[in-house]
């Protein structure tokens, strides 16, 4: 079982959810749009990154 969260780590950690989120979209998009097959597969490797640190962020909420 989790200890309580207050109310001040439940905004900073959803804070840090929406900045992961807008990475990972960000570099998902940067990934679809270069021409470049390595830095293409590299930013997808970091969207991949930022989305499961977000979902690690929101199961700390749930």
């Amino acid at each position: 079982m989790q200890p309580k969260l207050t109310a001040k780590e439940v905004d900073f950690i959803s804070d840090l959810m929406s900045m992961e989120e807008s990475v990972a979209k960000k570099a998902k998009f940067y990934s679809s749009t270069l021409t470049d097959p390595t830095i293409s597969s590299r930013m997808k490797e970091i969207s991949e990154n930022h989305a499961k640190r977000f979902a690690n962020l929101l199961g700390l909420l749930q």
